[in-house]
């Protein structure tokens, strides 16, 4: 297997499903070393990323990205990934061996402008059901996530310019699926990507781990 050095660019398009979860649903799943950050009372804010990256990406897949948890770091903040699935070795490599990020293999099936579901093997992980959007408006912005190698705590930030949409959906995470814990419900809110342009920058140090995932 071999994958492409940082940074990675990436094109083509994406839904993103943001939820209200019980900050108790998803403590077990972050690193102690970070905080929880609470949008209200007992709450944070939860987010499921489905994208298909497409020709002119440094590598061609779909992905399927949980966040349980909006976080910080030493004054620092952004997502922690706890699950992550693509249909590519080599994405499953890179992933693993520059962020640090649990990637594992997964089946998608797209249909365009209506459906996505994702499996491993006859293990049924997640399914979205989303509208096309009727309005869009071109948006550029930049964000960081977390993630840890070893007893590295790594951050590393990403810069997005797409057509952005706002859409409806209907997420189904059944009773099997590894992250049926953080208890995701109902979106408050489902974006569309269009036209992306994603670009993914190599990771940065920025602490160590002194205990075990709680």
């Amino acid at each position: 297997m071999s994958y492409p050095p940082t940074p990675w660019t990436l094109q083509g398009y994406a839904i993103q499903t943001l939820h209200i979860v019980n900050i108790e649903r998803s403590r077990h799943l972050i690193p102690a070393e970070f905080d929880i950050i609470s949008v209200w009372p007992g709450k944070t804010l939860a987010s499921v990323y489905l994208s298909y990256y497409s020709s002119g990406s440094v590598l061609e897949y779909s992905e399927l990205i949980v966040a349980p948890a909006l976080v910080s770091y030493q004054g620092k903040i952004g997502g922690w990934v706890s699950h992550i699935y693509v249909d590519d070795l080599d994405s499953v490599a890179g992933g693993r061996e520059i962020w640090g990020l649990p990637k594992e293999l997964a089946e998608f099936t797209w249909q365009e402008g209506k459906r996505v579901t994702v499996r491993q093997g006859n293990q049924l992980l997640c399914s979205l059901n989303y509208n096309q959007q009727n309005f869009a408006w071109r948006q550029r912005f930049s964000a960081s996530s977390f993630s840890a190698k070893g007893t590295d705590l790594l951050m590393f930030a990403f810069e997005c310019e797409s057509l952005l949409g706002l859409i409806g959906s209907h997420l189904e995470v059944p009773a099997e699926s590894p992250f049926v814990g953080i208890s995701l419900g109902q979106a408050i809110s489902t974006v569309r990507y269009e036209q992306m342009r994603l670009k993914i920058d190599a990771p940065q140090v920025v602490g160590h781990r002194v205990g075990e995932i709680i």
